[in-house]
C-alpha cells in the first residue's frame, strides 16, 4: 500500500517561489502552478491550465505538453510504493465530453516519471494523456516488426521510443501497461500522443493507462533503468541467467535451418534424436534439453505431421512417436522444449474452446495442454508465429486473455516460456510473467548476416529481464557460438549426427552441459548506437560482462566489420575501467598492458572468424589482472569461477568450479613480474610467467570431483607461505 501525504491546490497555489493561499470556492490565477521535485534536481510541475512540464537540469532537457483544457482538485501527494519514493500530482478534467483523473508521479530515487489516466465512464478513445508536445529533438532508435529488429529511421507506434544526444543522454517514452494494445505516434507538429490504439473506439468506464518517461546518462544505462522499471511495476521476477534448464544448459534443436527440420535423417525421429543423445555423450558433454519443433505434432488440413498449417491437435503426432511423447521422452532420457504455432481454422479445438484470432483464450485449454507437457517431460513451451498467425483478435481483452492464461498454465506446472516472432509488444508484455524466461532475437538459423540486429534486439530483451536466444547454428561455427555464449541466453545447436564439435562445445559450457556465461547479454556500445543513427562506417562492437563488485570481473568485447572499416579502439574507461587493464586476444591468445587513461587500436583480422574476440580486465591493487579459465569463452563466467577477491596486500582470490569429469582447468591471467599460486583447496601447478607476454598461468585440480578449487595468486616477490593447520595462505 502505498503511503502518502495530500497538499490541495484548492488551499495552496505556487507561483515561482511565491505561495497563494485560497479560499474554498475561490477562482485561482490562470497561471497558478504546483511544483515537485524529481530525479536528482529534475522537477515536474502542472499548471491550472492543463499545462505540464518535467525539467532535467543535467542537459537542460524541458518535457512539456497540455491536457487541452483546465485541470481542477489538483494535488501534490508524496508516499513509496514497490518502486521506491515519490511525489505526485493528481488533477482532474474534462475531455471528449468524459470527466477523467490524471496524474504524474516522480520517483525520487530512479529517474522516472509516470503518467496517468483513468476514465470515469466509457468515453472515447480520443485526447490521451500524455501528448508531449516539448521534448529535445534528438537522435533515435526503436524496435520494428518480428524478432523486434531495430529502427533508425522511423519510429514504430507500438516501440519504446529512445532518444539520445551526441554525449549518450538518453530518454526513453513508452507505454507502462496495455502493452499489446497501446500506441505512441509523432503527429506533423512532431507532438507525441501516447495512449490506445485508434483501432479501439471507446474505453469503457474505470479503463486506466500509464506511460513511462526514462532519462538518464548512457544509452545502454538508460535502457536499464526503463526496463527495470517495467519489470518493478508489475512485479515480475527476473530470471536468473541459469534459470530452468534451457537457460543453464546446452540443447539441441530440430527448428527451421537445423539438420532435422523436417527430416528424421532417414531413421525414425525417436531413433535419431537418441542418437544425437548418445553422441553428446561420447563426446563428454551432457545435454541438457531436445527441441522438438512443429513438425511433432499434426497440422492441418489434413491432420499430417509434414504440413506447414497450424495445429490440428497439441499432441505428438502417432506416426513419430510410438506409442506417445512419454514414452519416447522416458526413453531418451532428455527434458523437451515443444515448440506450437496457431490452432489450424479446421482443428477440433475451435469447437471445444473459446477462441479469439488464430489462438485460444480458454483457461481450460491451456491447463490441458501444459497438464500433457509436463506429463511428456517437457520443461519449456516455446510459443512461435506470435508475430503472424499466432494472435487473437484486436481488443482489450483477448491479446491479454492468450498471453495471461498461456503463463498461467505453464507456470502452474512448472513450465517455463519462450517467445519466438515476437512483435515489440510481446516483448514488453513478458514484463507480466515470470515464467517467460527467454525470447527470440533473431531469425530463423543465426548466421553472421543477422548478428547486428540480434544484438540490439538483445539491447530490447535484456533491459525488460528476458534473455535473448540467438537460435540453432552448427557447433563448429566459433563466431556464432562466442556470439551466442555472450547473449547469456540459450545455446542451441543442430548439427548432424557425427559431426559435433567437442572442443567448441566446452569452449561454452562444462562438461555437464552447464553453460559458462557472462552476467549480462552483450549489446552495441553506446558508441555503436550513436555512429549507426548517423549512418557511419564503424565495426560493430557488443559488450556482455562479469562483476565480481569491487571493480574485478570481466568485460567481453565482440567486434566485427560491416562495411569497409575494420578498426576498432577500445577505451578501458568507457567499458567501467578507469585504472590500468589488460585486453587479451581470445582467439590468438595473446594480450596488451592498457595504461590508465590510455587506449589501444587494432583491425579486424580476415583470420578472425567473422569477427574478433577480445576480454578485457582490470589490473588491480595487486598488480594482477585475472582473465580467468583459458578454455571457456566467458573467461571468469561465474559456472567457472563463481568467487574473485582482491586484497591488495595479501592477493587474489580465487575460487575454480569443476564438473564431474573435470580435472584440471587453466587460469590465465596478466602480471608484470612471476606469480605464486598458494593453494587452500584442491591443488595445483606451479605458476608458468612468460617475461615477453607478461601472462601467466596455473594448472588448477579439484579437492573431490566436481568440486572446487580455491588459489592465492601473487606476484611472486610479496612471498607467502600456507598455514599447513589452517589451509590458509598467512605472510
Amino acid at each position: 500500500m502505498d503511503g502518502s501525504k495530500k497538499l490541495s491546490l484548492n488551499n495552496i497555489w505556487l507561483l515561482g517561489t511565491v505561495v497563494f493561499i485560497a479560499t474554498a470556492g475561490v477562482v485561482p490565477s490562470a497561471f497558478a502552478q504546483l511544483t515537485i521535485p524529481a530525479y536528482q534536481g529534475a522537477t515536474v510541475s502542472m499548471s491550472s491550465t492543463g499545462a505540464w512540464n518535467v525539467i532535467v537540469p543535467g542537459p537542460a532537457w524541458r518535457f512539456g505538453g497540455t491536457t487541452g483544457a483546465p485541470v481542477h482538485s489538483l494535488l501534490a501527494t508524496s508516499g513509496t510504493d514497490k518502486l521506491g519514493a515519490w511525489q505526485e500530482l493528481s488533477f482532474g478534467y474534462t475531455a471528449s465530453s468524459v470527466a477523467r483523473t490524471s496524474s504524474i508521479r516522480a520517483y525520487q530515487d530512479r529517474p522516472l516519471v509516470l503518467f496517468s489516466t483513468r476514465y470515469a465512464a466509457d468515453a472515447p478513445n480520443s485526447n490521451p494523456f500524455p501528448v508531449v508536445s516539448s521534448y529535445p529533438r534528438l537522435h533515435h532508435i526503436s524496435f520494428t516488426g518480428e524478432f523486434a529488429w531495430p529502427a533508425f529511421g522511423g519510429l514504430d507506434s507500438t516501440s519504446p521510443w529512445a532518444f539520445f544526444d551526441d554525449a549518450s543522454n538518453a530518454f526513453i517514452l513508452s507505454a507502462a501497461d496495455n502493452f499489446m494494445t497501446s500506441e505512441m505516434s509523432l503527429q506533423s507538429d512532431q507532438s507525441i500522443p501516447a495512449g490506445i490504439s485508434p483501432k479501439i473506439g471507446t474505453l469503457p468506464a474505470g479503463f486506466t493507462h500509464k506511460v513511462a518517461l526514462v532519462f538518464g546518462s548512457g544509452i545502454n544505462s538508460t535502457f536499464e533503468a526503463w526496463g527495470q522499471a517495467l519489470t518493478d511495476i508489475s512485479g515480475k521476477r527476473r530470471p536468473a541467467n541459469d534459470s530452468g534448464l534451457l537457460l543453464k544448459s546446452l540443447s539441441y534443436w530440430t527448428d527451421n535451418g537445423a539438420t532435422y527440420y523436417y527430416n528424421s535423417g532417414g531413421a525414425p525421429y525417436s531413433e535419431t534424436l537418441s542418437k544425437i543423445k548418445a553422441e553428446f555423450d561420447t563426446k563428454g558433454v551432457k545435454l541438457g534439453s531436445i527441441q522438438l519443433d512443429s513438425w511433432w505434432y499434426p497440422k492441418g488440413p489434413d491432420n499430417s505431421w509434414s504440413s506447414h498449417s497450424g495445429i490440428w491437435t497439441y499432441s505428438a503426432a502417432p506416426s513419430l512417436f510410438v506409442p506417445d511423447l512419454p514414452t519416447f521422452q522416458s526413453a531418451v532420457k532428455i527434458p523437451l522444449v515443444t515448440h506450437a504455432r496457431w490452432i489450424d481454422e479446421n482443428s477440433p479445438y475451435r469447437s471445444m474452446y473459446k477462441m479469439s484470432g488464430g489462438v485460444s483464450v480458454d483457461p481450460a485449454y491451456w491447463d490441458g495442454i501444459a497438464t500433457y507437457l509436463k506429463a511428456s517431460g517437457a520443461t519449456t513451451y516455446e510459443q512461435d508465429w506470435l508475430g503472424d498467425a499466432a494472435h487473437a483478435d484486436f481488443n482489450l481483452q483477448d491479446p491479454y486473455a492468450f498471453l495471461d492464461n498461456m503463463s498461467t498454465a505453464m507456470a502452474k506446472h512448472g513450465l517455463t516460456i519462450q517467445y519466438c516472432m515476437a512483435l515489440p509488444p510481446h516483448f514488453m508484455q513478458s514484463t507480466k510473467y515470470s515464467n517467460v524466461t527467454n525470447i527470440r532475437t533473431s531469425q530463423d538459423r543465426f548466421i553472421p548476416a543477422r548478428w547486428t540486429n540480434f544484438f540490439y534486439s538483445s539491447r530490447f530483451a535484456s533491459a525488460i529481464g528476458v534473455w535473448p536466444f540467438a537460435d540453432v547454428f552448427m557447433s563448429k561455427e566459433t563466431g556464432n557460438l562466442i556470439a551466442a555464449t555472450l547473449s547469456a541466453g540459450p545455446i542451441g545447436f543442430g548439427d548432424p549426427l557425427g559431426q559435433l564439435s567437442k572442443a567448441n562445445l566446452l569452449q561454452a559450457a562444462r562438461a555437464d552441459g552447464v553453460i559458462v556465461k557472462p552476467d549480462v547479454s552483450a549489446t552495441p556500445m553506446d558508441s555503436v548506437f550513436l555512429a549507426d543513427e548517423r549512418g557511419d562506417d564503424v565495426p560493430m562492437v557488443a559488450s556482455a560482462s562479469t562483476d565480481f563488485g569491487n571493480g574485478l570481473g570481466a568485460k567481453y568485447i565482440f567486434a566485427y566489420k560491416r562495411a569497409t572499416n575494420p578498426t576498432v579502439t577500445v577505451r578501458p574507461g568507457e567499458f567501467g575501467i578507469n585504472g590500468d587493464a589488460f585486453l587479451y586476444d581470445y582467439l590468438k591468445g595473446t594480450g596488451r598492458f592498457i595504461a590508465a587513461g590510455d587506449r589501444y587500436t587494432f583491425d579486424i583480422a580476415a583470420s578472425d572468424v567473422g569477427a574478433a574476440y577480445r576480454v578485457l580486465v582490470p589490473v588491480g591493487a595487486t598488480g594482477i589482472g585475472l582473465l580467468g579459465d583459458q578454455g571457456n569463452i566467458a573467461m571468469l563466467g561465474k559456472k567457472r569461477i563463481p568467487s574473485l577477491a582482491e586484497n591488495a596486500t595479501a592477493g587474489l582470490d580465487v575460487t575454480v568450479s569443476f564438473a564431474v569429469g573435470e580435472a584440471l582447468r587453466t587460469i590465465i591471467g596478466y602480471a608484470p613480474r612471476p606469480v605464486q599460486a598458494l593453494v587452500t583447496t584442491g591443488s595445483s601447478t606451479a605458476a608458468t610467467w612468460d617475461p615477453t607476454t607478461q601472462m601467466f598461468s596455473v594448472r588448477v585440480h579439484p579437492a573431490t570431483p566436481g568440486g572446487t578449487a580455491n588459489i592465492r595468486l601473487v606476484l611472486a616477490d610479496k612471498p607467502q607461505t600456507l598455514c599447513k593447520t589452517c589451509k590458509s595462505p598467512v605472510l
